[in-house]
């Protein structure tokens, strides 16, 4: 029977180590000077903080402001249990509006910012974005020496060993400044990104370790492994998985790693057209082993690669179940323009339009000068149908993916095979998620999800430019080594100045119009920063632009309503509202808005209609409760009224407009004794709010309780000196309680405070001539 090789019979020692197996130099021909790791390592942290540190100051930008600054999960008061209970963006995991992006873990780090800053302050969020992006990057450079090497093994430590420092270094380099990270580290939803590589690419490597025993000898293939080792890879797995879900794709390159390099298994000789040569027949690329004969004879390596992917399997199936039970066995509902290529009607059509978007990503790895902030909403147009020209990029994505798999497939595995095969399923394996082939997801393009794929990019590079060395002249060794010169060189200054557009939000939406003029949602986040800062007029013309290209963009017709509603132009605005609740039935803000131009148009039953509906498409609504409650005011329905405004408050506790109007109207109806317990419970809420204060004083003075009225008076000025409104309320109680100097001076206070207020002095004087100074 045959054994399996062993290196200790056919391997050479030289420096010392032994490989498990003869390899001739690589890298050599790869026109990059050789470095000891710890210096390619520094190289390479500093190109890579140096094309993205201009951001470090930048403001929070687009996505931010959601997952940032709006997300409660941030702050010190949200309980830790209530992270890991929401999605991302802060919302219940099993609402309707939750994308089901669970990652908690970058929501930790994120409080632990909030918290060291004391506050939200951005500039420590971006200086951890960007020096997690340098460690990805330098650890990278290890698992380049792994996947570039062909996994060489030391035979002292049974450990991979850098066996190719030119070409883990070349790719490295690349990596670390390839402009497509960029919305990964200027932006700080980025994170997610960041934290899932490097877990990912340690999770990777502990496998990579675990394949060969410490303790056992060094063989052709691996007839031991370490389970410890394999095992906190898979933990480092569920981590990565929980800082973003494309963290389960290493369980993916690990198993392609496995077969690959370590076992050296041809998977394409299973192939009909494929007749395995002699060598390949004496089972070093197959599992076609001439003493595989029963079950009692496989292999101790057969063995190892089975129970290894047995763990692999199981930690995969564990991890989608339990995201599936996160998620509330649901998956997240998507609108036409989130993701309008994967409502396409027809099998054909749809998958010429992914293959068109598979296209469009590998051109943005390819000429990263093509970045947008946001590809949705016509920024690429929907293939509708076969004579649509753009079918030719898919016929062109095909012939070269059709190229590498003919290279993956020809000849025996080879080295250069090997490193093909394992950089087509880095490139490929952690994009899935994103593919649209398993489930629908809730973008057109996301340059952050390209963040890992970009490393099998690199190594096709890299492995393609070794080739152009062999096979021409030494002359070429000098223009590739040119090329990828000046290639390094325009990525780090494309790096750096697209960087600098994401500092702030006007540039980075600027910038996207250049790219994609035709996308709505870019002219919509225009309008909207352009409306924050109180240019309305620009806002109108980037809303009605924005509507212009999407004829279906609820939102923009909502956020434009708005604005002409607080013009005057109350009709055209009723007109948008109810485009927008006809488009989406179940907007609540919009049915809100509509009910808030429907009441100034003393459409009083149709306003009351719409915010009803409002409610029944969201029962927690404080503010369209609020509103209601204003309704019922006016039409005279006060009981009504009150109860709305209670909602609010019930459900805002810090609603401080509901509490003043609850307060108001039951001063105004004399209900004294009412409003002061509604009073006291507001300001078991807010115990520092001077309005409140001041209303409850008011109160408590017309049921003559002066002592109560001026202890309230005198707190909410000591929180508030310059309200008049303070002081001459306090001037009118003392004038009412006899205190007249008291009520001099306060309402003196309140005159230099206001001195154009015709009451102060009216009230002045008549405290005058009640202290006989005016006749």
């Amino acid at each position: 029977m045959a054994s399996t090789p062993r290196a200790t019979s056919r391997s050479s020692k030289t420096n010392g180590h032994v490989s498990s197996y003869p390899q001739p130099e690589w890298d050599d021909v790869l026109p990059v000077p050789r470095l000891h790791f710890s210096v390619a390592s520094v190289l390479v942290f500093c190109l890579a903080v140096l094309c993205f540190v201009n951001s470090y100051d930048g403001d929070f930008v687009f996505d931010d402001s959601e997952a940032i600054i709006g997300n409660k999960d941030l702050l010190p008061e949200t309980p830790l249990q209530a992270v890991f209970a929401h999605d991302f963006w802060g919302r219940k995991l099993d609402s309707k509006t939750s994308h089901k992006s669970y990652r908690p873990l970058t929501i930790m780090t994120y409080r632990w910012n909030y918290a060291w800053a004391d506050g939200l302050h951005p500039l420590g969020f971006h200086v951890v974005n960007i020096a997690l992006h340098g460690l990805v990057s330098v650890i990278f450079l290890a698992v380049f020496s792994v996947l570039m090497s062909g996994y060489q093994v030391d035979q002292e430590s049974a450990r991979p060993v850098f066996a190719s420092p030119r070409a883990s270094l070349l790719c490295a380099v690349l990596f670390a400044v390839h402009p497509i990270h960029t919305e990964s580290v200027a932006g700080v939803v980025g994170r997610a990104d960041l934290l899932c590589a490097l877990t990912f690419l340690l999770s990777f490597l502990l496998y990579a370790r675990a394949c060969l025993s410490p303790s056992s000898q060094v063989s052709y293939r691996p007839e031991s492994f370490s389970l410890v080792s394999l095992l906190a890879s898979m933990c480092l797995c569920v981590v990565s998985t929980f800082c973003k879900e494309q963290g389960i794709t290493v369980i993916g390159v690990c198993c392609v790693f496995d077969i690959i390099v370590v076992c050296r298994v041809d998977p394409f000789q299973l192939l009909p057209f494929r007749k395995p040569k002699k060598s390949e027949e004496n089972g070093h690329n197959g599992f076609n082993n001439n003493h595989v004969k029963s079950k009692s004879d496989i292999s101790p390596w057969v063995k190892g690669l089975i129970m290894r992917h047995l763990i692999l399997f199981v930690t995969g199936a564990s991890l989608l179940i339990t995201r599936l039970r996160v998620m509330g066995s649901t998956t997240p509902i998507f609108q036409v323009h989130d993701n309008p290529h994967s409502f396409v009607n027809g099998t054909i059509l749809k998958i010429l339009n992914y293959n068109y978007l598979y296209a469009i990503n590998s051109w943005l790895l390819i000429n990263p000068w093509w970045l947008c902030f946001d590809w949705s909403m016509g920024c690429i147009p929907v293939i509708t149908s076969l004579t649509d020209p753009r079918i030719l990029v898919d016929i062109a994505l095909w012939g070269v993916f059709g190229a590498l798999v003919f290279q993956c497939c020809r000849g025996g595995l080879t080295k250069d095979r090997r490193i093909l095969i394992t950089a087509l399923a880095v490139l490929g394996v952690p994009f899935l998620p994103a593919s649209n082939l398993f489930f629908r997801v809730g973008f057109v393009i996301a340059e952050r999800i390209l963040y890992l794929s970009c490393a099998g990019f690199c190594m096709l590079v890299v492995l393609g430019a070794r080739q152009i060395c062999i096979r021409l002249h030494n002359t070429t060794k000098q223009l590739v080594s040119s090329g990828f010169y000046i290639i390094i060189v325009l990525f780090i200054l494309r790096s750096i100045q697209r960087s600098s557009e994401w500092r702030e939000e006007m540039t980075l939406f600027s910038s996207g119009v250049k790219v994609c003029p035709l996308n709505a949602k870019v002219h919509y986040n225009i309008a909207k920063l352009q409306a924050d800062n109180n240019n309305k007029d620009v806002a109108i013309d980037k809303y009605r632009q924005a509507i212009r290209l999407n004829p279906q963009y609820d939102q923009a017709m909502n956020n434009l309503a708005n604005i002409l509603k607080e013009n005057g132009v109350v009709l055209e605005a009723e007109q948008l509202l109810q485009r927008a609740v006809s488009i989406r039935a179940d907007f609540a803000a919009a049915w809100m808005n509509l009910g808030i131009v429907q009441a100034e148009l003393k459409k009083n039953e149709s306003a009351e209609a719409s915010y009803l509906e409002a409610l029944r498409h969201r029962k927690k609504y404080p503010d369209c409760y609020y509103n209601l409650g204003n309704l019922y005011l006016d039409m005279g329905r006060h009981t009504d009224a009150i109860r709305a405004w209670l909602n609010a408050t019930q459900l805002r506790p810090t609603h401080m407009n509901a509490w003043t109007n609850t307060l108001i109207l039951l001063d105004n109806l004399g209900k004294y004794e009412n409003a002061i317990l509604v009073g006291k419970e507001a300001m078991k809420v807010m115990k520092n709010e001077p309005q409140l204060m001041f209303n409850m004083a008011n109160i408590y003075g017309k049921m003559e309780k002066y002592m109560e009225s001026e202890e309230l008076f005198l707190s909410a000025i000591k929180i508030d000196k310059h309200n008049p409104k303070f002081y001459l309320n306090l001037g009118v109680l003392y004038h009412r309680w006899g205190k007249n100097k008291q009520a001099e001076a306060a309402y003196i206070q309140a005159q230099k405070l206001e001195p154009r207020d015709p009451s102060i002095a009216e009230n002045l004087q008549m405290l005058h001539r009640k202290m006989g100074k005016l006749k």
